[in-house]
């Protein structure tokens, strides 16, 4: 029997990795779920000259490690809470829409590795649609507009985002996340961003920007001016990082980040335990080391710093994760949840020294 070629296996490409150059195909890419490599030139700059290039680089180059890093695609069920395209809804209070598949870099540890760089129908194609669902439901108090990054596409086009937003009453805020103060912060000296903030502010709602600074070393002089301009513009700033192997998996290094933050106008939000991404699940850390970072890190901020949840965000829910006890169980409770009467409530799984997400601990 004739066996018919796959043509992507023809294409091959010479790729530089962290601790390679290898010969790759187009189908083992795809299969392994490999990201391109993009990144700006001025995160490359600011990371080389960082002093701390042999961590942050691991944030935006491939390695070897992403052929053999095992998981899935969707690992907090996005598929399963989409209400209408490009608008997921799974807690009563927040819409998220998703508003582009691109960034200004590619994260190698993305928990969307199935859209970011890729042509995709789950970015929302009908705004209007989208709307007409939020104002039927009085409930969602906050919209938060992510991707792929918001701040890739223009401000007019941002504007046409948020004018069918803004006569929704209910809605008291609408967030942008973004890591784009650390990729390309010149992206907020454009002189039309000031009036979009405005407008939010004269509709009766806050602006909020959600930056994405995972390491002291990629908060830039630059990215600190554009932040203090945004907070003079009313606009108010909360930072998210994820804990990382080999980046940042160091109490100093993130009570550093966090104190920087704090420092500039930034209030640390979320710490988030790293999913299991296919391609991406290396840079897990497990929970006991986490838990480790995270009492270094309290020990080493005022109490005004420290205003970060460690948080999981599972397919139930965000699941802020607590302590290991001295019965060899995790102990957590849930920030959010599908259902209201589970927030808030401790739990607690028996411990696995190799456990690094809430599935790889066992049930009852």
């Amino acid at each position: 029997m004739e066996t018919i070629a796959d043509p992507l296996d023809c294409k091959a490409r010479v790729l530089k990795f962290i601790e390679e150059t290898r010969v790759v195909s187009e189908s083992e890419l795809q299969i392994n779920n490999i990201t391109p490599y993009h990144v700006t030139k001025s995160y490359r700059e600011q990371i080389i000259k960082s002093g701390y290039y042999d961590q942050l680089k691991y944030i935006v180059e491939p390695s070897v490690e992403e052929f053999e890093s095992p998981g899935t695609l969707d690992t907090s069920g996005e598929h399963d809470n989409t209400v209408v395209p490009g608008l997921q809804h799974k807690y009563a209070q927040t819409g998220l829409l998703l508003v582009t598949e691109r960034c200004g870099s590619y994260c190698r540890y993305c928990f969307r590795k199935r859209i970011v760089g890729k042509v995709s129908d789950e970015i929302t194609p009908d705004f209007g649609q989208a709307a007409q669902y939020i104002a039927r439901h009085p409930e969602m108090t906050n919209v938060l507009l992510s991707g792929g990054d918001p701040f890739v596409l223009s401000t007019a086009k941002l504007n046409k985002i948020v004018d069918h937003l803004l006569p929704i009453n209910h809605l008291n805020s609408i967030r942008f996340g973004t890591k784009m103060l650390a990729y390309e912060p010149r992206r907020f000296a454009d002189s039309a961003l000031p009036a979009l903030f405005q407008r939010i502010h004269k509709a009766g709602k806050t602006p909020i920007i959600v930056t994405h600074f995972d390491h002291v070393g990629e908060i830039s002089c630059d990215a600190e001016h554009k932040v203090r301009a945004l907070r003079a513009q009313g606009v108010q700033l909360l930072n998210q990082s994820v804990l990382l192997a080999k980046v940042n998996d160091d109490p100093e290094i993130l009570a550093a980040t966090f104190a920087k933050c704090h420092e500039i106008g930034v209030r640390p939000y979320y710490l988030f335990q790293a999913r299991p991404v296919k391609g991406a699940s290396h840079f897990q850390v497990a929970f006991r080391r986490g838990l480790e970072i995270v009492r270094g890190i309290n020990q080493r901020l005022s109490g005004i710093e420290k205003t970060f949840k460690y948080i999981m965000s599972h397919y139930t829910g965000k699941i802020e994760i607590l302590d290991l006890g001295q019965d060899g169980r995790v102990y957590m409770r849930y920030h959010q949840n599908k259902v209201p009467e589970k927030i808030g409530k401790i739990f607690s799984r028996p411990h696995l020294a190799t456990a690094c997400w809430f599935d790889d601990l066992p049930g009852e």
